[in-house]
């Protein structure tokens, strides 16, 4: 019997008569209704005419997660009164539980796009629903994106509901642009009519670090467990608490060790038993909860008796290093649009209460929403989708935010590599099957060639465990963990098992033409021991992550990252790695190894084959050549044979470069004359401008071919570069065809012929030249003499040449400073000549007494 009493506290229900006007008028609609008005559960009961006057409909609804997936299916069918299966049923990866009169079906919007690339006219639906659009998941935007084509190219009459909780419903609207050119789909408000709920912020102490990688401060986490225990005390009802992984939500839990009240732990891999616990409710006088969740619980599920949200503020988000093919994640401030979901869920029953563990300062710097997923993660898969979709570069897709360049880059050559597109990037018939097989093309590859290797089902047992991580407590040697999986003793194993049993029926279904599922000898492990099997699988599916043992401890990665084992961990003295679960911080020079196989260098050399080179290399190191023939597996050196003499000339040539370039033009021999030259070229470039030559040491290497030829290209190491003469090499760097060489001395003299009759040297290394000397030997001279119209700075030395003053105008220093120095130096110097006029004086380098008898 249907629920009528629940369906009427539903607040979305008035918004339903609008919606459906929308979808008959336009085709499509962006709904967008608060947290908690029903647009999960009631829109779609009215949309299949289950419940209300509207006509029969097959919907389909799409939810991000599995859990909300099952828990929509489960509301819904208690709605109408009766068992999920019947009118509403929902699929999960390795599960369905819908028949013929199913009409409303729940799926993850990973299954969706499975269904639109084997079927992408969607035939029997009528109605697509994607739920939690603002999420920004990945899968979600693509579905959208493919789901907008169908309406276009083949079926028009599909209806198209985009289901958003926050304010960005013109972006939808914009993207689900009418097919008939009639401009963007309407938007249908729900206005909310939940019970409210008041926001609280409780900062933490001063000193909390901020979070980094996947560490999070364990001082906040103690905050938050106290939150927890003080809006108990303080206020009726069940806790929600927000945490951003397992991780701190176990801690927490810890922490929260004696409280009189039940803690749950809810994250996507709990156990299904907990989950159901969770989403029932307390029984009837039973004990208070705790509900410690990971963002899960933002949308699409109502977890009964929850008055109370305590928000850490933090959430996770996945980053990617594509340059090493690297995931990691990272915990971020959460934003606005989240936190917002987070405090709805404490209003579902009654006025609630948030705790937000966070100053109200920073309430204003948030980001308003998360980070769009095409953004951030790694795009090998989208990269498939599209290819086989036949839009390669996803540039016609009705997508909010263009995939980066460099992310697709680095995806069509992970796809190129394991044979899924062509050098065009289209999807080949390796890819097509790569791409039903529902996994990730690096773990399709492993699966379809492992099989090859070592069987469907061992095959499939180790690609289930790459699909999901098993827990931490399961260790991280990869054929450890398979044993315990094996044995099922967890929520883990049960999940594993279906898993494996789905793999294997894909792997059926997907076989190449000619391939059956035998125990192949190309990789040299023989596919015998549980270790080989583990390994050779892992290294199909990760190449880039085999490692071999380096001297000095660790592992350096196929793909240049260092890598670490946990101290303790019994994989430590393992001379090759095939690494299947590493990340790496922003912080951490070195990739931390949460899970890996043992492999042998043969298997690697077999699994990682297209990253094999073999070639001559030739680079600066360690101050000179280094010449040497290197057979490599990406960044590992398998063998390495020294060259000598018989290097390629043309990669000596550049190594030599290289080290001028790193070391500088020191490397040459610099005479004084030379470096003087050098000086005084710089002067008149800084000056003059052209034809004079740049001598800066970037511009000088790069004209090496006009100054420092043939002598460069005769040389082979270091010892060659300092027999150079830089000076006589420079020289050929003078305007000679202009003539102007000719001038060199006149517009930048090596020396100035002063009042005395002295010839004294020009110093150019300060960038403006300075003349230094004594101040007898200018007596008679009025002006300051001047280089290439510049006046030099004159420094004025007494009779013993030490600095007695300096400046760049002498008329002015006659007239003005010379009293006080003669003052100073009459004194100290009385044998040498001080003239009241120096202007007018005989200039000399001699005493008073040697200047008369010269007379």
């Amino acid at each position: 019997m249907i629920r009528n009493d629940a369906l009427d506290l539903l607040p979305v229900r008035h918004a339903v008569p609008e919606l459906l006007t929308a979808l008959a008028e336009r085709g499509t609609a962006v709904l967008h209704a608060p947290p908690g008005t029903g647009k999960t559960t009631l829109v779609p009961l009215a949309l299949a005419g289950l419940i209300g006057d509207g006509p029969r409909r097959r919907v389909l609804v799409a939810e991000p997660r599995r859990m909300a997936v099952r828990a929509a299916a489960r509301r819904m069918a208690w709605l109408l009164g009766e068992e999920v299966g019947g009118a509403v049923g929902f699929s999960v990866r390795g599960e369905r539980r819908a028949g013929p009169a199913t009409r409303v079906e729940v799926v993850t919007t990973g299954l969706l796009l499975q269904r639109l690339q084997r079927d992408p006219e969607l035939a029997g639906v009528d109605v697509v629903l994607l739920d939690e659009c603002h999420e920004r998941h990945l899968d979600a935007d693509t579905a959208l994106a493919f789901l907008v084509d169908v309406r276009a190219a083949l079926r028009p009459e599909l209806k198209l509901i985009a289901a958003s909780a926050t304010s960005d419903a013109e972006a939808w609207a914009e993207l689900l642009t009418v097919v008939d050119g009639g401009g963007p789909a309407p938007i249908v408000r729900s206005e909310g009519e939940g019970h409210g709920y008041e926001v609280r912020f409780a900062a933490p102490p001063a000193g909390i670090r901020p979070a980094h990688g996947t560490w999070v401060d364990p001082a906040l986490l103690r905050h938050v467990a106290a939150t927890v225990r003080l809006a108990l005390e303080r206020h009726e009802g069940d806790v929600l608490c927000f945490l951003p992984g397992t991780g701190e939500i176990a801690r927490t839990a810890g922490l929260l060790a004696g409280l009189d009240a039940e803690v749950l732990q809810l994250h996507g891999r709990a156990p299904a038993a907990v989950q159901d616990a969770v989403l029932r409710g307390a029984e009837p006088g039973g004990r208070r909860r705790v509900v410690l969740s990971t963002s899960v619980a933002e949308s699409s599920l109502t977890v009964p008796g929850v008055r109370i949200v305590v928000d850490s503020g933090l959430a996770r988000e996945p980053r990617m290093d594509h340059a090493r093919g690297l995931g990691s994640l990272a915990t971020v401030p959460v934003s606005v649009a989240a936190a917002t979901q987070r405090s709805g869920r404490s209003m579902r029953e009654a006025f609630g209460t948030v705790y937000r563990c966070w100053a109200e300062a920073e309430d204003g710097s948030r980001a308003r929403f998360p980070s769009p997923e095409i953004r951030i993660a790694d795009l090998t898969d989208f990269a498939l989708r599209v290819a086989c979709w036949g839009d390669p570069t996803a540039e016609g897709l009705a997508l909010l935010d263009a995939p980066p360049a460099g992310a697709m880059a680095a995806a069509r050559s992970v796809l190129a590599a394991v044979g899924a597109v062509d050098e065009d990037g289209r999807a080949t018939d390796r890819g097509g099957r790569l791409a039903r097989l529902g996994l990730h093309p690096r773990l399709g590859r492993a699966l379809l060639d492992g099989a090859a290797e070592v069987g469907v089902r061992r095959a499939a047992e180790v690609v289930a465990l790459l699909s999901e991580e098993p827990p931490r407590e399961y260790g991280d040697d990869l054929t450890a963990a398979w044993r315990s999986a094996r044995r099922g003793a967890d929520g883990y194993g049960a999940r594993w098992k279906a898993e494996v049993r789905r793999l294997e029926r894909s792997a059926g279904e997907a076989a190449e033409p000619g391939r059956g599922a035998g125990s192949g000898t190309g990789s040299g492990a023989g596919a015998r021991g549980e270790d080989a099997v583990a390994g050779l699988v892992t290294a199909l599916a990760f190449p880039e992550r085999v490692a071999r043992a380096r001297e000095q401890g660790g592992y350096l990665m196929v793909s240049g990252s260092g890598a670490r084992l946990a101290e303790g961990s019994g994989l430590r003295s393992t001379p090759w790695l095939a690494v299947a679960v590493a990340d790496r911080t922003a912080r951490d020079a070195t990739a931390r190894v949460r899970l890996a196989a043992v492999v042998d260098e043969g298997t690697a050399r077999w699994a990682a084959d297209h990253l094999r080179a073999t070639g001559e290399e030739v680079h600066w190191e360690d101050g000179d050549v280094v010449a040497r023939s290197v057979d490599r597996l990406g960044a590992v050196e398998l063998t390495v044979r020294p060259l000598g003499s018989g290097a390629e000339p043309s990669l000596v040539r550049e190594a030599l470069l290289d080290g001028l370039r790193r070391e500088g033009l020191g490397l040459l021999r610099w005479s004084r004359d030379a470096s003087e030259l050098r000086e005084r070229l710089a002067f008149l470039y800084g000056e003059v401008g052209e034809p004079w030559p740049d001598v800066a040491d970037g511009a000088l290497v790069d004209r090496a071919g006009e100054w420092l030829e043939p002598e460069l290209s005769r040389a082979s190491r270091r010892a060659d570069l300092g027999r150079i003469d830089a000076g006589a090499a420079l020289r050929r760097l003078l305007p000679w065809a202009t003539g102007e060489a000719g001038r060199l001395d006149e517009l930048a003299p090596e020396r100035i012929e002063v009042p005395s009759g002295s010839r004294i040297r020009v110093d150019y290394g300060g960038g403006r030249p300075v003349l230094s000397v004594k101040l007898q030997e200018m007596f008679g001279l009025a002006e300051t003499p001047r280089v290439a119209g510049v006046p030099v700075l004159v420094h004025l030395l007494s009779p013993a040449g030490r600095p007695a003053a300096v400046t760049a105008d002498l008329a002015s220093f006659w007239r003005e400073g010379y009293r006080a120095v003669r003052a100073e130096l009459r004194g100290r110097y009385p044998r040498h000549p001080w003239p009241e006029d120096p202007s007018a004086a005989e200039p000399t380098r001699h005493t008073s007494a040697r200047l008369r008898r010269e007379r």
